[in-house]
């Protein structure tokens, strides 16, 4: 017989305010490190004043925490402004940006982990559909690698050093 979860939630997510509710809940588990692979920083997700709020208190709160953020494509976010970038400028010790190597956008999925622990995660970036927990180590950790493995391939390009990110 399975054992019963003593820690956290799991849950399903399929649609775009599932999924903001998500990321809040998620980063909300972070006591020193959001990390965030996503195509285009998600308009709605993580420029929502909520999610904005959370990540300013965590970093503001913790002089040890950091958050990362890989963006596959960055276009729609340069263009059009973003809040999750401007925070960014703002608590640049902080806050990193990174652009993936266009070599190496080969991943569908995006995610956030919150200290190796909890995480939303999307097989499909484009497609809402996906899961969110807030005390799956074992599967935070995998992700941390592959994004820790990204994150080291990865450089700020020029355009977002002009742009603060």
């Amino acid at each position: 017989m399975e054992q019963a979860r003593e820690q956290g939630k799991r849950w399903v997510i399929s649609t775009r305010e599932e999924m903001r509710e998500a990321a809040l809940i998620v980063a909300r588990e972070a006591t020193r490190r959001v990390s965030i692979f996503t195509h285009d920083l998600e308009p709605g997700i993580y420029d929502d004043p909520e999610f904005l709020e959370v990540i300013k208190r965590l970093v503001l709160s913790q002089t040890y925490a950091r958050i990362r953020v890989l963006i596959a494509d960055p276009t729609r976010a340069v263009k059009s402004g973003n809040n999750f970038v401007h925070l960014g400028r703002r608590l640049n010790t902080y806050i990193a940006f990174r652009h993936v190597r266009e070599d190496l956008r080969t991943h569908a999925e995006a995610f956030c982990i919150a200290d190796d622990k909890a995480l939303v995660y999307r097989l499909q970036a484009a497609r809402w559909e996906g899961i969110a927990d807030t005390y799956e180590p074992a599967v935070a950790k995998l992700y941390s690698k592959m994004f820790d493995e990204l994150w080291q391939a990865s450089e700020v390009e020029m355009e977002f050093r002009q742009l603060g990110i």
